[in-house]
């Protein structure tokens, strides 16, 4: 995730007219380390919520930056992805593109990003792939409005490089008014207070019992104990 700092740089006053998130590697973003995460949950209360709350910061910064956004996205996009790119104006997706709302699976929750991705979806669709944690393609994510558009494997150079280019034909100034009176009209801006609870609900999760047998699932490569199968894991208290 980009440095907070980074972001709060950004914007038409620099001369930036574009910013095009992709993946560097074989995903866009293949979801948080999980074994990052245990390691934070040991930690306190208070840095639980610093480490939730500069997440949340990035995705919400993202979502008012006062410049367009492009999201190019290939291979796996799971958990924060799927908020960064509900955060974004713009999403391109190559067919090779998964996507999943996944924290649930883990016993955490998507709490920061579902401002994002209930814009993005729709409630409707949220309370399904988000309670589910089910795994979805592009094709479909571009049904459900996460995607605006699906090309073929390795196209998503020349897609982009179609819409940066009807971007730069606009006035930037225009550009940035647009899309920000948008986001007013919508009453799509996260407020404060809804943003510290957003973030103290994330943090205090992530200690819970649940994301502890979750993560340690996640380890093992085996079924959750919540899971009523029989290959089921018993917590032992």
């Amino acid at each position: 995730m980009m440095r907070l700092e980074a972001m709060d740089a950004l914007g038409p006053r620099t001369g930036l007219r574009v910013v095009i998130l992709r993946g560097a590697g074989k995903h866009f973003q293949a979801g948080a380390d999980l074994g990052w995460i245990s390691e934070v949950a040991q930690q306190s209360p208070l840095e639980n919520e610093r480490v939730s709350r500069a997440t949340g910061e990035a995705v919400r910064r993202l979502d008012t930056l006062p410049v367009p956004t492009v999201a190019l996205v290939h291979g796996g996009c799971f958990g924060g992805g799927t908020g960064t790119v509900a955060a974004c104006d713009i999403v391109v997706a190559s067919e090779d593109a998964i996507f999943s709302i996944s924290e649930t699976r883990w016993g955490l929750m998507a709490g920061i990003i579902l401002p994002q991705l209930g814009r993005a979806l729709g409630l409707r669709q949220v309370r399904r792939y988000a309670l589910t944690g089910e795994r979805f393609d592009a094709h479909e994510a571009r049904r459900l409005g996460l995607v605006h558009e699906v090309c073929a494997p390795g196209g998503l150079d020349q897609a982009g490089a179609r819409i940066v280019e009807a971007l730069l034909m606009n006035a930037p100034a225009a550009t940035t008014a647009t899309k920000l009176r948008s986001l007013q009209v919508a009453g799509a801006f996260v407020d404060d207070g809804v943003f510290r609870d957003l973030v103290r609900e994330h943090a205090a999760t992530r200690q819970l019992a649940e994301a502890t047998d979750g993560l340690a699932s996640f380890r093992e490569k085996q079924p959750p104990p919540w899971y009523p199968g029989p290959a089921a894991r018993h917590r032992t208290p």
